[in-house]
C-alpha cells in the first residue's frame, strides 16, 4: 500500500507539471498526462514518434466528468459502457475543453472509464483526465506487462509508477465501441 500511495503523490507531482508518466491500467501499460495540458500531450506524441493525426484515448473517472469533457453524451453508450465487464473504451462524439490535438479530426475523442483502482484514484485525485497510450514506439508491440516496455519509452518519461511492475500476466487492449449512422452500438476493437 506503501508504493501505491507513493505513486499518487509522485504522479500528481509530474501531471500537474506538465510532466508525462508511465503507469499501469486495467489494460496495458500506458504512457499519460494530464489530457487538458496541450504541452503535456505534445511531448507524448514527440517521445512515441506518433502522428498527430492519431489521436489517443483518455481515462477519466466516472460518468460525470465524461459530460464536462463530451457535450452531449450519448445515453445509449454511456449506459453500455457502465455495464460492461470488460474495459471498454467509448468514441464520443463533440469532444469539449480538451487539446485541438487530442482531439480526432471530427471532432470526437476515445474514453474510458477504467477498471483500475490505481487509475481511478489518480484520476480523482487529479480532476482531470489522464491520457492512456499504448507505452510503445508507434508501429511497434504495445507491451504486455511492465518487463517489455522499451528503454526508450522508460528514459523518456519523467516518472515510472512503481505499483504492479512485478505483475507479469499478459494483458490486452480495451474493447472499443461507438454509434454507427443508424444510432446502433458498433466493436470497432
Amino acid at each position: 500500500m506503501r508504493i501505491f500511495q507513493n505513486d499518487i503523490i509522485h504522479s500528481l507531482k509530474i501531471l500537474n507539471e506538465g510532466g508525462i508518466i508511465l503507469y499501469p491500467t486495467d489494460t496495458i501499460w500506458g504512457i499519460g498526462c494530464d489530457a487538458t495540458n496541450a504541452d503535456a500531450v505534445k511531448k507524448i506524441y514527440a517521445l512515441k514518434n506518433r502522428e498527430e493525426t492519431k489521436s489517443m484515448i483518455i481515462l477519466v473517472a466516472d460518468e460525470s466528468m465524461i459530460r464536462q469533457y463530451v457535450s452531449n453524451p450519448s445515453q445509449k453508450i454511456l449506459s453500455y459502457i457502465l455495464s460492461s465487464e470488460k474495459p471498454t473504451t467509448a468514441i464520443f462524439n463533440k469532444a469539449v475543453h480538451l487539446p485541438a490535438r487530442l482531439v480526432n479530426e471530427d471532432g470526437s475523442i476515445a474514453i474510458r472509464i477504467p477498471k483500475d483502482e490505481f487509475c481511478l484514484q489518480l484520476i480523482k485525485q487529479l480532476q482531470k483526465p489522464l491520457v492512456s497510450t499504448s507505452a510503445n514506439i508507434s508501429g511497434e508491440n504495445f507491451p504486455q506487462n511492465f518487463d517489455e516496455v522499451s528503454a526508450e519509452i522508460k528514459n523518456g518519461v519523467d516518472y515510472i509508477v512503481q505499483h504492479r511492475q512485478e505483475d507479469y500476466s499478459k494483458s490486452t487492449p480495451s474493447s472499443i465501441i461507438k454509434l454507427d449512422d443508424e444510432d446502433e452500438i458498433v466493436v470497432i476493437r
